[in-house]
This record gives C-alpha cells, structure tokens and sequence, in this order.
C-alpha cells in the first residue's frame, strides 16, 4: 500500500490551501472530503471581505479554489473519514472504502451549523426549518421569516433574505450584535429587518410546516408569540473533529500550538474545525498554507532524525 506524505482531511478553503501549498513543496499528497469541494462557504451568497475579489459568490470562490489545486495536480478523493490513528510509524486514516497510510495528517475538516435546541426544531427541519438562506429563501417569497443569532453569518444572510421574502425577524439573545459594523449597519437601515433583542426561541409549532414560534425575553421573562413561516437558524458551529481523539477544547475544536501542531506528533489542525478567534476564508487560507509548511517541516526533521 502506498504510504502518502500528507493527507489532508477536507477540502474548504484551509484544505484545498493545504493541498496546494503541499503539493508545490513536492509532497505526495492525498485530500480526503466527504461532500465535494467548498466547505460551508459554497452555499455563502457574497463574501466581500477576501482580498482580491471586491464581490463573489461562496460558490464561484471555491471553484476558483478548486481549479487551483487541479492545476497542480492535487489528487482529491471523496471519501468520508471515519477515524484516524497515529502509529508509532505512520498515521492511519480510515474511511469506509479504504485504510490509507500517511507519514503526517492535516485535518481541516470544518464546522457544521449548531441546533438551536428549541422544542419542534428537529421536527421542521426542511419543512422550514433551514440553516441556509442561500439554499432556502427563494421558498420563502413574500412570506414572513425569522432569523436567529447575531454574528455575521446571521445578519448576512438576513440582508439576503430581506431581498427576498416580506418581512425579516431578527431575533437575539443580547442587547447587541457581534456581526461586523458594515453589516450591522446595512441591517438597521433595511425597512424589512426587525430586531427582537434580549430574546430566545423556546418553541417552534405549526402543521405540516412551521407557522410560528414562541419566543421568550430573557431579561423580563415574558413569552410571546409570533407568526412566521420560516425560521433560519446562525447560532454557532459545531467542528467535524470526531473521526480523531487528539487534544479538545470543551466544544470539540482541536487545540493547536502557533504552528498548527496539535497534541499528536505529526497531526496538525487548520481552519474552522481548530480553536481560533476568527472564522473566515482569509484565516483558513492562512492556517492551510502554515499546516502545510508546518507537515513539510515535521517531514524534513523527521528524515534527518532518521538519516544521523
């Protein structure tokens, strides 16, 4: 069996930076994703903050993206990892079709969108329910929806969906948003958004399809209703990491050192599935190229260890 270089575990932004960067250093590299190229910035309407492109599309970004690491050659394979296992040797980095061996391992496998929690969100997913207003707002023409959460993602893609539907919600359990100011200000000047602040979304009802929610102040503890027919859920991320038991953060992200090392020799975290105070393409493709320089470095040690 071949024993590869590197193998990178997803292919957003971090890992197809990764796999670039690897393969220019001339290591024999294998990029393992399970969904196909993009990670959670394909189904991003704009991003207007990565240098180079004033305004574009998630999706068009990423095929950028990919053509990149086709050009040079980046072998990438859609497979699904299961587990990964860090022998005194090599790394083993089993998927459900094949048990592949690396002399490093670079995990940039992402976040997925975290549940609101609330009672009947699990029951109306796809019945309006959504964690994507790219995706979902044409549905939701004309019609009322709510959006929950503060921060970028959120307010985001409730300009987007102000373009589209009648009437926007924000609902926010503090007095503020995190999001940053250029959006802030957009959403307040949109005569379709409308802040609910100091609140929380403790029930989700309807029918065959969601018809309104019940909402709670969480400074005065009142309950109220409101009627809407689609709820869009941004309240965080929850990282892809369970496949590997190197070093957590209480919520699942993977520690890593300056250098993207994480607590396994030879294993190194790069994007948004590691602890980091910012999660944006522009930091992913930082953390893909230092894990990647990071793994090459490990490598050249490691061969003149065994050389002397």
């Amino acid at each position: 069996m071949d024993v590869y270089d590197v193998i990178i575990v997803g292919a957003g932004p971090a890992g197809i930076t990764a796999g670039i960067y690897a393969q220019r250093a001339r290591l024999t590299t294998l990029l393992l994703e399970k969904l196909g190229v993009g990670g959670q910035i394909v189904v991003s309407d704009l991003v207007e903050n990565y240098p180079g492109f004033q305004k574009i599309s998630g999706s068009e970004l990423m095929q950028k993206f990919e053509e990149h690491a086709r050009s040079v050659d980046l072998r990438i394979e859609d497979e699904e990892v299961i587990e990964i296992r860090n022998g005194d040797e090599y790394k083993s980095v089993k998927t459900y079709d094949h048990d592949y061996k690396a002399k490093s391992v670079i995990i940039a496998s992402g976040a997925a969108s975290k549940r609101l929690g609330a009672k009947g969100e699990e029951k109306f997913i796809g019945k309006g329910v959504s964690f994507c207003a790219t995706c979902d707002g044409f549905f939701f023409r004309d019609k009322d929806v709510l959006v929950v959460g503060g921060g970028n993602s959120a307010i985001t893609e409730s300009l987007l969906l102000a373009k589209i539907v009648n009437k926007v919600y924000i609902v926010h359990r503090r007095s503020e948003l995190r999001a940053a100011k250029i959006l802030q200000e957009r959403a307040f000047e949109d005569p379709k958004i409308e802040f609910i602040w100091n609140s929380v979304v403790e029930e989700i009802t309807g029918h065959d399809t969601v018809e309104k929610v019940i909402l709670r102040n969480v400074v005065t503890k009142e309950r109220s209703e409101l009627a809407v027919d689609g709820v869009f859920v941004y309240v965080g991320l929850v990282p892809n990491t369970g496949f590997t038991d190197v070093g957590k953060d209480d919520n699942g992200f993977i520690i890593t050192d300056e250098n993207l090392a994480t607590s396994a020799p030879g294993i190194f975290a790069a994007g948004d599935c590691r602890t980091t105070m910012l999660r944006q393409v522009a930091t992913a493709v930082g953390d893909g190229a230092l894990a990647a320089t990071s793994a090459e470095r490990y490598l050249s040690a490691k061969q003149r260890s065994t050389e002397s």
